[in-house]
């Protein structure tokens, strides 16, 4: 467009200021969202690995034994040869998934390959209209961006529902009438409502992300305890290093 043009429009470089300036917000939150969605994929992953582990707790049921030292010390060796096989089971079970991570991996990367060429070419349209005066609806170009991100939030909320009832499903709360009967010692039993895996993994992953700087949470009587071992032990949270009643989720996006 010519001078003229430009004098008879002089409220186009502020739009496309403003423009500007809403695109690059979007995009940044594109990225983070992106980063979301990444974490819990891992996370559903990873914890697909414990099924089995888990159903082989819930089947133990412990015996009254008399307690001397030859007993002790044989239950001790019964135990030894029982955690070895859970743990040479739960290190079979993750290498028959390794393959399908690998999978699961290359597809989430070409996914972000895809979004990586959409930010691209916002981008090269981006750099396009900063050398054009043009009047350009930027209701339009809002429009388009809030329905990207429409989708993206979609593909969230669809991970964090698949998340939901696979946790619901195969890692329900003990149950309470059957803990009882096992409990036959003078220990007091807690009376603190215990919360789904799914409600500590939702915890844990919100103080990453709103407390980034102190991501621990203090362990309370509602974790149940069968649950955080499965966490610490395949990696998926961490213990504080100098407070063991603390814990975190691994940053798996950094």
């Amino acid at each position: 467009m010519s001078v003229n043009q430009q004098d008879l429009d002089p409220d186009s470089s502020t739009d496309m200021e403003d423009v500007t300036n809403a695109e690059e917000e979007l995009i940044k939150e594109c990225d983070e969202m992106w980063k979301d969605m990444e974490e819990l994929s891992l996370l559903i992953m990873q914890v697909k690995c414990l099924t089995a582990e888990l159903s082989q707790w819930q089947k133990e049921n412990p015996e009254i034994v008399p307690l001397n030292e030859e007993v002790l010390v044989t239950l001790g060796e019964e135990e030894f040869q029982k955690l070895r096989h859970d743990l040479e089971l739960v290190l079979s079970t993750l290498q028959s998934k390794n393959e399908k991570l690998k999978e699961d991996l290359e597809r989430e990367q070409q996914w972000l390959e895809e979004q990586q060429q959409i930010l691209e070419s916002l981008n090269v349209v981006h750099s396009e209209l900063k050398n054009q005066v043009v009047t350009i609806s930027e209701s339009r170009i809002l429009d388009e961006l809030n329905t990207k991100m429409h989708d993206i939030k979609e593909y969230k909320e669809k991970l964090l529902i698949t998340l939901g009832e696979f946790l619901e499903d195969h890692f329900p709360l003990p149950d309470r009438n059957v803990k009882k009967k096992k409990k036959k010692t003078n220990i007091q039993e807690s009376t603190a409502q215990l919360i789904t895996l799914h409600e500590m993994l939702e915890i844990l992953l919100n103080r990453l992300f709103d407390v980034p700087h102190d991501p621990y949470v203090k362990i309370s009587d509602s974790f149940w305890p069968p649950y955080i071992e499965l966490l610490l032990r395949n990696g998926i949270a961490l213990r504080h290093p100098e407070d063991p009643t603390q814990i975190r989720l691994e940053a798996f996006h950094q």
